[in-house]
């Protein structure tokens, strides 16, 4: 049982009663006829394969007040698609599958590209962007969910206490993120958000003095969690990146273009385990390693745009004060594993900590070699401006691949 703590200048729903999933599932149905719900599922093909998906469709099922689920589909051939749109078949509520690979939305992902506009990279961030994109065309919901795929202890009792702040008109938030403990296997797991991302913010308050940026992100107790809910207009002016800085880019957009008293945490679930990457230290390119430099040219990106000014000299700064903050956490994780009978690998975890600020140098040089990047996919408002018909096409392009390969009933805008 949670307690009732509020840490930070972001509001903590913690879970205190356990009230029962029926009476929060009745509430929503509900809030559902003034303000409509939808999902956004950002899916790989592989993972219709795992144990995970199966079992989230099987609760997905039973969920009563969704309007609409939308699922995004990468890295799936024709066939793949078409088995995508049987597999998703069971769901009983209005669901629409994007094939985002398929040659009509390749063809306004290419017009877009061309004027710079589409996202610059494959991954989680440009499957959420084009979700997002239809939801917007669709019109159907006002409060939006939206989870991950891979998550093998899924319950739909996550899913109705994460869109419930922002589905209740009772609630003025315009944004709720989802946090939990990462246990699992009788150990504790999150390493990226225990050894990188919290180390690092108090490494840089250390160093640049307190910044309210720097406090709000230490605010949320998992800033990295995939699940997040929002009201519908949060979609048309958010600018998120396209890599693994996803979380923290979702949660600057946030701090940028609403007070904090609009936005909160969610506890979600007691367990919550989901598909673990490779620590990956020999491989920039994939697993934590490519993670961990995502997320802090993340940072180093919102606060150089807050007037923050870095150089080599700042930077490994940084690194150091990191390095010795990360290797304090492990001790301090140590004996919170040990008072709770769990097992705990301080090798591992401190070769986790060495790869880290090793990374953190790397994100800071990169920061510092490539001034004019421009790493953000740009907001639905601005492309909706230079394609004037682009939602209507986007809408329009999902139906006729459902109607070619015998998906639901299409409908028209």
């Amino acid at each position: 049982m949670g307690d009732f703590y509020q840490n930070g200048i972001v509001t903590t729903l913690h879970n205190l009663s356990r009230r029962p999933l029926e009476d929060l599932e009745a509430e929503l149905v509900s809030f559902s006829k003034s303000r409509p719900m939808a999902l956004i599922l950002p899916c790989l093909y592989s993972e219709l394969e795992t144990e995970a998906m199966p079992n989230i469709l099987e609760h997905l099922k039973k969920v009563p007040y969704l309007s609409e689920i939308v699922i995004g589909l990468d890295r799936a051939n024709e066939a793949q698609y078409h088995h995508a749109l049987e597999f998703f078949s069971a769901l009983p509520q209005r669901h629409r599958v994007l094939w985002n690979d398929g040659p009509r939305l390749r063809s306004i992902d290419r017009e877009l590209k061309g004027e710079e506009l589409a996202p610059t990279e494959p991954g989680k961030g440009r499957n959420v962007w084009f979700c997002m994109g239809y939801v917007l065309a669709s019109g159907r919901a006002e409060s939006i969910a939206l989870h991950d795929c891979d998550i093998v202890t899924y319950d739909r009792e996550l899913l109705a206490r994460l869109i419930y702040p922002v589905a209740n008109p009772n609630f003025n938030y315009e944004f709720c993120k989802g946090f939990y403990a990462r246990v699992a296997d009788n150990k504790l797991n999150g390493r990226v958000s225990r050894l990188l991302v919290t180390p690092l913010l108090r490494a840089l308050k250390r160093v640049l003095g307190n910044l309210d940026y720097l406090d709000y992100l230490d605010s949320y107790r998992y800033p990295l969690s995939g699940e997040f809910s929002f009201r519908k207009d949060v979609m048309t002016d958010l600018r998120i990146p396209s890599d693994w800085g996803l979380e923290i880019g979702v949660l600057s957009e946030m701090k940028r273009n609403y007070s904090t008293n609009r936005l909160c945490q969610v506890d979600i679930a007691d367990c919550y385990d989901h598909k673990h990457q490779n620590l990956s230290p020999d491989d920039d390119s994939g697993g934590l390693s490519k993670m961990s430099i995502d997320i802090a040219k993340a940072i180093f990106r919102k606060l150089a745009t807050n007037g923050i000014v870095f150089n080599h000299e700042a930077f490994r700064t940084i690194k150091a004060t990191y390095f010795r903050i990360a290797l304090d956490f492990v001790e301090t994780y140590r004996n919170d594993a040990e008072i709770n009978g769990l097992k705990f690998d301080v090798h591992q975890e401190e070769q986790a900590v060495e790869l880290f600020a090793r990374n953190i140098m790397k994100a800071g040089v990169y920061f510092l070699e490539n001034p004019m990047e421009a790493p953000f996919i740009s907001s639905w408002n601005r492309v909706a401006s230079a394609f004037p018909g682009v939602m209507q096409r986007l809408h329009d392009a999902v139906e006729d691949d459902l109607r070619d390969h015998g998906g639901p009933a299409q409908d028209k805008l």
